[in-house]
């Protein structure tokens, strides 16, 4: 059995680190050597394949995040991140939720929805043709990828629905379309654009948009962990926790600050390991105004014997084929570190991360406050660029911190006294 649950990795160096991970995930050497070498696993020749008028390559750091339980399972999270202490915050929050289980998450299938813009046309009529052309709507739609539709996948469902604009009324038909273990934006507008002249013909109006929407209502990804009352630090601090979930739950500015946070999880992985994040980060906060006022993705609650209780749901649209995910050599690493054998499992595990994040932030803006974590975990990193051994670290911490001189001079001048 795997175990996450990895003592002190944080001061552990490098080369141990990544044995590590190597053994956990069965890792190549080729694929140990891609790891440490410094451009991040992609070169300019790869690059100028995958943008255009690419001039260099831009590289950001790649950690693992421990300790994660997740449905039973054990996980290290490769996280790729500029912000310090949110990877030692997933870790820690992973920590407390293992105490009693981990994480149990589910995941919609994987469902895309296509749009395509109806103009010029009589409402009423248009969806009454459609209506009937069902069959021959999603036919159109299915030749246009063998491969789903021998998996069973494929466009599943047409609908309609009349909105009204300053412009006019306008008839938007949707595509539901299962698209497997891919994100699938490329299948899903090829789709659209496939059934449209059909759509045009038997409507006799324009189709002019024809694109998914970003907004993945239809793959949703559930996580809940209870976290035990003495781990989280005592009765007191559960209800704080609670009482600044409800802050962020009923004011717009702490709502935005507190997702974002969510999001510095889940947006981390999803940067390893090749993920539209963009469309991640639109559609969770579409999610988090859908009430009609923008709140908390999250919740936190407690249960019958006073444990903290924290739930996150949220849409979430990702795939483990097609795209970056099966370009970049590092995605493709950091996808064999999380063994990931489906969309909806890699869904789970990010929502897990998501999850993860939020309490540890969440818990340190309700007691000591979030800088004095962020400070330690900064000046532990000037430390370590200013050359200071393990043994030399903590000390050199300490007294940047007594002296509130936190820099990368004041790092050196220690290293050199020390």
């Amino acid at each position: 059995m795997k175990d996450s649950s990895i003592p002190k990795f944080f001061e552990k160096p490098r080369k141990e680190r990544l044995e590590i991970v190597k053994s956990f995930a069965s890792l190549s050497d080729e694929e140990l050597e891609l790891l440490e070498n410094t451009n991040g696993g992609i070169s300019f020749e790869k690059a100028d394949k995958m943008i255009e008028n690419v001039i260099g390559t831009f590289s950001l750091p790649l950690g693992i995040a421990t300790n994660f339980k997740i449905n039973g399972k054990d996980y290290l999270i490769p996280m790729v991140i500029e912000e310090p202490s949110v990877i030692a915050a997933a870790s820690k929050g992973a920590k407390i939720a293992r105490v009693l289980g981990g994480f149990e998450v589910e995941a919609d299938e994987s469902y895309s929805i296509g749009q395509i813009q109806l103009l010029d046309v009589n409402i009423s009529k248009a969806i009454e043709s459609i209506t009937k052309s069902t069959d021959e709507i999603l036919e159109i739609a299915n030749s246009k990828s063998s491969t789903l539709s021998k998996m069973g996948k494929g466009a599943k469902e047409v609908s309609c629905k009349e909105i009204h604009t300053p412009a006019g009324e306008m008839l938007i038909i949707e595509l539901l379309i299962d698209v497997g273990d891919a994100m699938g934006a490329n299948i899903t507008n090829t789709m659209c654009e496939a059934v449209s002249p059909y759509i045009e013909k038997i409507t006799g109006g324009r189709a002019l948009l024809r694109i998914l929407s970003n907004y993945s209502t239809r793959r949703i990804a559930k996580v809940k962990a209870v976290f035990e009352k003495e781990a989280v630090g005592g009765e007191d601090v559960v209800n704080n926790i609670i009482l600044a979930y409800q802050f962020a739950d009923n004011d717009v500015f702490r709502a935005v600050t507190h997702n974002k946070g969510i999001m510095n999880g889940i947006i981390a992985v999803a940067n390893a390991t090749g993920q539209d994040s963009r469309a991640i980060e639109a559609a969770a906060n579409a999610y988090a105004a859908s009430s009609g006022k923008y709140r908390s993705l999250s919740k936190w609650t407690k249960d019958e014997n006073g444990n903290l209780v924290g739930t996150l749901e949220l849409p979430l649209s990702v795939g483990i084929v097609g795209g970056i995910a099966n370009v970049h050599p590092i995605a493709k690493i950091c996808k064999k570190i999380l063994g990931v054998s489906s969309a909806q499992e890699l869904a789970c595990i990010m929502t897990a991360t998501g999850l993860a994040q939020n309490y540890s932030a969440i818990r340190a803006l309700a007691t000591e406050g979030i800088q004095k974590g962020h400070m330690r975990l900064h000046a532990r990193n000037l430390a370590a660029a200013a050359g200071a051994t393990n043994e030399q670290i903590d000390r050199i911490v300490q007294k940047m911190i007594e002296e509130n001189k936190i820099s990368l001079d004041k790092a050196k001048e220690l290293v050199k006294e020390i």
